[in-house]
């Protein structure tokens, strides 16, 4: 009894724990609290509470996609593409040459597990850093992108997709915020309950340890990316759905977010690891803020200069939480 009551940290760093655990989601309320009070009429409506929710699934659904290479100490700078491309994909195979929707669905996320397979190929058999790798896997699909497209934008796909993604609300809140949900959950589970997630972990926080303990580090890795590549096909779908169209050349507005969601909830829930509630809080302390500021009559530039801003704060806040361990990317 005595040793339990000596061995467990002071009140004091017990605190600090909890401060760095709720810290995100404290900043969300903080945030919410501030612009509700100065615009109650507009910010706390429920149309734009369920329109932030929703709007930006899309961005929340690739945040969790990247961290999950993030975790295996791999970047892949593909998702943004592979999105674009998985969207223009369904557009042009669906809007223009009528082939049905499910065929067209089918297709988008088959190029996703194709890109997955080739960046995890040339990572893990060439040695090549993964930066370089899906920083040229993605500008290959994005160029494909346009070609595929015309470079113009693509309308006129099967409403039943948008029924599934935007139309069809709980609550009041586009049907899609919920798969990001779903989707947060799945990825918690695995990283938490099952002996695969935890080899993930493994691998990430120590490559060579991990290998000589046995795991099989390049399998691993591989299947990380394939996972990755694979959302980032699903995410494309989806936002295709929410558009009911596929611009070639918007989805990788999604990139620098995505990476600022993905560092910013490495700091909460589970501080130092990236891991999937984190991320999804995260996304939407981002998106409040923006929200917020334009609100306040702020210009569009704001976006940038805050994904840019919160980028930079995240990874400062994640080595510092991490004990400024060198990171092996």
């Amino acid at each position: 009894m005595t040793n339990a009551v000596s061995s467990s940290p002071p009140r004091s760093r017990q605190l600090v724990l909890q401060l760095e655990r709720y810290g995100l989601v404290l900043g969300l309320l903080v945030l919410v609290a501030v612009f509700g009070a100065i615009r109650p009429d507009t910010f706390l409506s429920w149309g734009n509470i369920s329109g932030m929710l929703g709007s930006q699934a899309i961005l929340a659904i690739v945040a969790l996609a990247l961290i999950i290479p993030l975790t295996a100490n791999d970047f892949d700078m593909s998702l943004a593409s592979v999105l674009t491309l998985a969207s223009v994909i369904v557009a042009v195979l669906n809007a223009q040459m009528g082939v049905p929707l499910w065929l067209a669905i089918l297709a988008a996320l088959a190029m996703g597990l194709v890109v997955g397979l080739i960046n995890g190929f040339l990572i893990t058999y060439f040695r090549i850093h993964s930066l370089i790798v899906t920083i040229g896997t993605g500008t290959f699909a994005t160029g494909v992108a346009v070609w595929f497209s015309g470079a113009q934008t693509i309308s006129g796909v099967d409403f039943a997709l948008m029924q599934y993604v935007i139309v069809k609300r709980i609550f009041g809140i586009p049907i899609v915020f919920y798969y990001a949900v779903l989707l947060a959950f799945v990825i918690w589970y695995f990283f938490e309950r099952t002996a695969a997630g935890r080899r993930v972990l493994f691998v990430g926080r120590g490559r060579e340890v991990a290998r000589l303990s046995g795991i099989n580090t390049d399998r691993v890795r591989w299947a990380a990316l394939v996972a990755s590549g694979l959302l980032g096909a699903v995410a494309g779908v989806l936002y295709c759905g929410t558009q009911g169209a596929a611009d070639p050349s918007s989805g990788v507005s999604f990139q620098l977010p995505a990476f600022a969601a993905a560092f910013l909830g490495s700091t909460a829930i589970t501080p130092g690891r990236f891991n999937a509630w984190g991320t999804l809080i995260a996304v939407y302390f981002l998106v409040v803020g923006i929200t917020g500021l334009i609100f306040m009559g702020m210009s569009s530039y704001v976006q940038s200069m805050f994904y840019g801003g919160a980028l930079l704060v995240a990874v400062v806040l994640s080595q510092l939480v991490r004990g400024r361990a060198e990171q092996q990317f």
